[in-house]
């Protein structure tokens, strides 16, 4: 059993087909709390990033293996608990990723027109979890807190038209609110200097591409000390993004409709304004000579009323699963769980919520084969699951009232999708409301 159906999820569910043949071959059920497959790819992946999202055909191919089995929408430890999963497999392998944001910590950060950048993503990705109507876009202002590629994400599309976006998969009502969208003005806000920033030069890039909006870049800004010195001279891929920096900070504006400011060595230090967001105040920031930066007390404020903070992901317990609050991870060793410190038979880990969320999606291929080699290596001396006919799941959670999607129901939604597109000349558009989703699985 396999909890998540991501690419950490559907890579350990490769390593582990691949890993037995014969009498030896493993019978893996990938299980997901969505109706849908591929986690992070299908609803993290900027709908603009076609090739990226090109990866979802290698992936089908694992799920459709001999031996693997998905089952949608079953939620772990509300819809059934782990301890009845462990009577069920030999095996339980978490995948389940890291589901919440970090907060900024700033006053008035709860304020109407605040909210993360994983909510905007998930919005305009058709995440079922998603509140359709979440957002309008009638700001004229949006402050994006953060210098990472999620934050270059959402600044693209906040700054695309949306005949730029409308070859993608967004939902109708994405397209709808982007085509009536009031924003001007992007800012996006790194409390260090450009050498520290987190973004990949080729996301980066793709800002300066950009038709309908002005990259500005306040040369003052791009400060380097003898941290940011060591950084470029070590690394490529620092060089090449303080370039494209410096570079932009000498473009004349073209005028275009929309503004995107790139801003650098500013701290958030509370959003403005009473009932709702109204502005962000920044607390100037200078490097300390050791990669870190320190507050000036000059303060500046800008107009925005939107704020999204794009700062990082953490994980979420699960009942019935150890969780370390500080790391927001599941302790273990080498996808091993560790409970009070020692490894428990057969439970594993894999994917973010084993190391955090770092890498790209790539870095969960290594990830998942290190923790099949810990399955493999330990499948001689694990106790045999208790009831150990994983078929009973379905039926258990049919008398529940669950509505477990199985891999025919998801091909169904996806058939469904991809007809949806060809009635508006696109590829496809995702449906996005969950109940539409179940409704599609039926066929």
């Amino acid at each position: 059993m396999i909890i998540g159906s991501g690419p950490a999820g559907i890579y350990a569910a490769d390593a582990l087909a691949q890993a037995g043949t014969g009498e030896d071959a493993w019978s893996i059920d990938v299980i997901d709390r969505l109706p849908c497959p591929y986690g992070l790819v299908r609803y993290g992946v900027a709908p603009d990033h076609l090739k990226i999202k090109s990866i979802i055909t290698a992936l089908r191919k694992v799920l459709e293996q001999p031996g693997v089995r998905f089952l949608g929408n079953i939620e772990v430890g509300t819809d059934v608990s782990v301890d009845e999963l462990h009577r069920l497999y030999d095996v339980i392998l978490f995948a389940n990723g890291a589901a919440v944001d970090r907060p900024i910590g700033i006053p008035g950060e709860d304020l109407p027109g605040s909210a993360s950048a994983r909510e905007f993503v998930a919005w305009y990705s058709g995440h079922p979890d998603a509140e359709l109507g979440r957002f309008t876009l009638e700001a004229r202002g949006v402050a994006v807190v953060g210098v990472g590629n999620v934050a270059v994400d959402v600044a693209r599309v906040l700054a695309k038209t949306t005949g730029e976006l409308r070859g993608t998969d967004l939902p109708d009502h994405v397209l709808d609110v982007l085509e009536r969208s009031q924003v001007t003005d992007i800012h996006m806000f790194g409390r260090r200097g450009p050498a520290q920033a987190k973004f990949t030069t080729k996301e980066l890039r793709e800002l300066g591409e950009l038709t309908n909006a002005d990259v500005i870049v306040h040369p003052d800004e791009l400060q380097l000390d003898a941290a940011s010195e060591a950084a470029i001279a070590s690394s490529p891929a620092v060089r090449r993004n303080v370039e494209v920096l410096q570079e932009w900070a000498q473009r004349e504006p073209q005028g275009r409709p929309r503004r995107l400011h790139v801003r650098f060595l500013l701290r958030p230090v509370a959003v403005l304004g009473t009932d709702r967001v109204a502005g962000l105040r920044l607390e100037r920031s200078r490097l300390d000579g050791t990669g870190g930066a320190v507050g000036t007390g000059e303060h500046t404020d800008i107009d925005a009323q939107l704020l999204l903070r794009a700062i990082g992901y953490r994980g979420l317990p699960l009942p019935g699963l150890p969780f370390d609050e500080g790391s927001g991870v599941v302790p273990n060793a080498g996808g091993r769980v560790l409970r009070e410190g020692a490894p428990v038979p057969g439970e594993y880990v894999a994917g973010w919520i084993k190391r955090g969320p770092t890498g790209v999606i790539g870095t969960n291929k290594g990830d998942a084969r290190e923790t099949v080699a810990a399955v493999i290596e330990d499948v001689a001396g694990l106790p045999v699951a208790r009831d150990g006919d994983p078929d009973e799941l379905p039926p258990l959670l049919a008398g529940r009232g669950v509505e477990v999607v199985t891999w025919a129901g998801w091909q169904a939604i996806d058939d469904a999708e991809l007809d949806l597109g060809r009635t508006q000349g696109r590829d496809r558009v995702k449906i996005a409301d969950r109940l539409e989703l179940l409704r599609a699985a039926r066929g």
